[in-house]
C-alpha cells in the first residue's frame, strides 16, 4: 500500500511494504518486502533496504545508507553521509553506512557517516554513532559508548564476570571480545 499523498518515484519497492503519507521516495531507490515506512519519510537514489524494515516517522535515508533486514529505525533518527558539509560543494562520493540485520536505532538518534552498526546492536535514544558499533552491543550517550550486549530480541544481557554475560531467556553464556560476544 502506498498511500497518495506520497511521491514514489522507485518501482522497487518489495511485496507487502506499506508506504504513508507524505513520503518522497526517490527513483534508484530499493526496498525490501513487508517493510513499514511511517509518515514524512524521505529516501534518496543510492539507498537500499532489507525486507521487513520499520522506519519511523521523520527519518531521512540519504545516498549510501544500506539497512539490512529486520532492522528498526526510530522516530526522527538522523543519518548523515557528508563529513565536511558545506553549501554547494559536493564530495566525490558520499559516505557508506551500514545497519546489520536486526539492529535497533532509538529515537533521535544520530548515525555519522562511514560507521557499521553491527548484528543485533541497540542504539539508545538521542545516541550520537561517531564509531562502529559491535554485533549485539549496547550502547547510549554523546558521543555513543558501549554500556552492555543485548540478545536478538532487545534484551539485556547479565554480566556474570569480567568478561561473561548471561542470556536470562535461554541460559545461553557468551564471552565479550574485540569483535563482539563469543558463545560458550
Amino acid at each position: 500500500m502506498i498511500h497518495p499523498s506520497s511521491d514514489v518515484q522507485t518501482n522497487n519497492i518489495g511485496k507487502g511494504t506499506i508506504v504513508w503519507q507524505f513520503c518522497v521516495i526517490l527513483a534508484k531507490a530499493r526496498i525490501g518486502e513487508d517493510c513499514n515506512i511511517n509518515s514524512n519519510v524521505f529516501i534518496e537514489n543510492d539507498v537500499t533496504i532489507g525486507s521487513r524494515v520499520t522506519i519511523k516517522c521523520g527519518v531521512q535515508l540519504w545516498d549510501g545508507i544500506f539497512l539490512e533486514d529486520d532492522v528498526f529505525v526510530g522516530p526522527n533518527v538522523t543519518f548523515t553521509n557528508d563529513s565536511k558539509p558545506r553549501s554547494k560543494q559536493y564530495p566525490v562520493s558520499f559516505g557508506r553506512t551500514i545497519v546489520r540485520k536486526g539492529a535497533s536505532l532509538g529515537a533521535n538518534s544520530t548515525i555519522l557517516p562511514n560507521i557499521e552498526i553491527g548484528e543485533f546492536a541497540m542504539i539508545g535514544a538521542g545516541s550520537v554513532v561517531t564509531k562502529n558499533i559491535l554485533p549485539h552491543a549496547l550502547v547510549v550517550g554523546n558521543p555513543a559508548e558501549h554500556i552492555g550486549w543485548v540478545n536478538k530480541q532487545g534484551i539485556k544481557l547479565v554480566k556474570t564476570n569480567d568478561d561473561y554475560w548471561q542470556d536470562e531467556l535461554t541460559g545461553e553464556i557468551f564471552q565479550a571480545s574485540s569483535k563482539g560476544l563469543i558463545k560458550i
